[in-house]
């Protein structure tokens, strides 16, 4: 059993973008692991394991244009299935 199912990848575009503020709220506020948010104060990574995938959606579109949106089941993966 996997204890968070959702494997969330996407980018956020931006103005005053700040990596350790993005990767403190996701860490405080979305209950999860294995959060990455990597770029500058224009273009932002996340990656982030979690069962509340449309949380770190929210979150970050509140920030700028989120693309490259990509969430996949890590459970179904785990079970031989189409993620």
């Amino acid at each position: 059993m996997i204890d968070y199912k959702y494997d969330v990848q996407l980018l956020i575009e931006g103005k005053g973008l700040s990596e350790d503020a993005i990767f403190q709220y996701i860490e405080t506020n979305i209950i999860g692991d294995s959060l990455l948010a990597v770029g500058d104060d224009e273009l932002v990574k996340v990656h982030y394991h979690t069962n509340e995938p449309w949380q770190v959606l929210a979150y970050c579109a509140s920030l700028g244009d989120i693309y490259d949106v990509v969430i996949e089941n890590m459970q179904r993966q785990s079970d031989g299935l189409d993620g």
